[in-house]
């Protein structure tokens, strides 16, 4: 264990456990008496580490701040949440068109370079040695997203010619835009048709033409918006919510039990291993989709319509083989 490492260690024993013992941290670090003693005063002098020996507990412990520099330990400083948010974000400013934001992109993408090159490593070889992969991610016109955009901050109406994939055809709808959504990778507008006087969610890659209107939009509660496009699975939400039931072998378990599906999902463990998932849903197209992934590592309990549905679409499939 080199002294970096050792750190570390002191630095993550010390938060676990609160108070730590002089023989621990010595059994831990695998180290003498003198050597523990270096290291703890080397993170006082060094590092500003607040690391205080509390005679009552017979232990150390991290006290109060102490005045100067912030304590932190050399090294890249970002938890996982962050390094994906600050990567996400460089990326997507990188890949940006010219456009309305041509002179502020520049200096948020230097600055968001030496965020990350703010540690003990360069900006560059972070991005080198950690990548974020977009796969779901389809391309759209930067110019409609504008458009969307502007609609939907002016408070006014916008008309779209937007595909719809499932039908393979084009329908002319006018909607009061009411918010953007990032789901997957891919941006969705929630709207107010005019046209089904109702609301409804529109993938923005799919809309081939976008024009403002002088019409002022048709505001929804926000508490209402929530009920209709967020309560059901996915994208795919709606109003007449149903729950699925789906049981995923112990081995499929391993990864499903770490996804959080739906905000409002409920989930068990049956005495088998297997792992049972129930989730709200309102359209069951995507749910599919995600079941289908799982092939036979999972089983469609509840509803019938569903079980049904995702039986025939996998008898389908196997017959494409013979």
């Amino acid at each position: 264990m080199d002294r970096l490492e050792r750190f570390y260690k002191i630095d993550q024993l010390l938060k676990e456990r609160q108070v730590v013992s002089f023989a621990l941290f010595r059994e831990k670090l695998g180290m003498s008496r003198a050597s523990v003693k270096r290291d703890l005063e080397y993170m006082r002098e060094r590092f500003n580490a607040p690391i205080e020996y509390d005679r009552g507990v017979n232990g150390y412990r991290f006290g109060k701040p102490r005045s100067g520099p912030r304590y932190e330990l050399p090294g890249l400083w970002f938890n996982a949440a962050e390094i994906h948010a600050l990567l996400s974000t460089l990326q997507l400013l990188s890949g940006l068109q010219p456009g309305l934001l041509d002179g502020q992109v520049s200096p948020v993408i230097e600055r968001l370079r030496a965020i990350l090159g703010s540690g003990d490593h360069s900006w560059e070889e972070v991005a080198r040695r950690i990548r974020i992969f977009q796969p779901e991610r389809r391309a759209g016109k930067a110019a409609h997203f504008s458009v969307i955009a502007a609609a939907l901050l002016k408070r006014t109406r916008v008309w779209i010619r937007h595909y719809n994939r499932k039908d393979d055809r084009e329908t002319e709808r006018e909607i009061s835009p009411q918010r953007l959504v990032h789901y997957r990778d891919n941006w969705y507008v929630d709207g107010y048709c005019h046209l089904r006087e109702d609301l409804r969610s529109f993938a923005v890659d799919a809309i081939r033409e976008a024009e403002l209107r002088e019409a002022r939009a048709k505001e929804i509660p926000a508490a209402q918006l929530d009920e209709h496009l967020g309560s059901g699975y996915g994208i795919f939400a709606g109003r007449d919510v149903q729950w699925a039931e789906l049981r995923f072998t112990s081995e499929a378990a391993r990864w499903v039990s770490a996804q959080l599906w739906h905000p409002k999902q409920r989930a068990r463990v049956e005495a088998d291993g297997s792992y049972v998932l129930e989730i709200p849903y309102a359209h069951e197209r995507e749910l599919v989709m995600e079941i289908l992934k799982f092939g036979a590592e999972v089983e469609v309990v509840a509803p019938s319509s569903l079980r049904e549905r995702v039986a025939g679409d996998l008898k389908r499939a196997a017959g494409r083989y013979g």
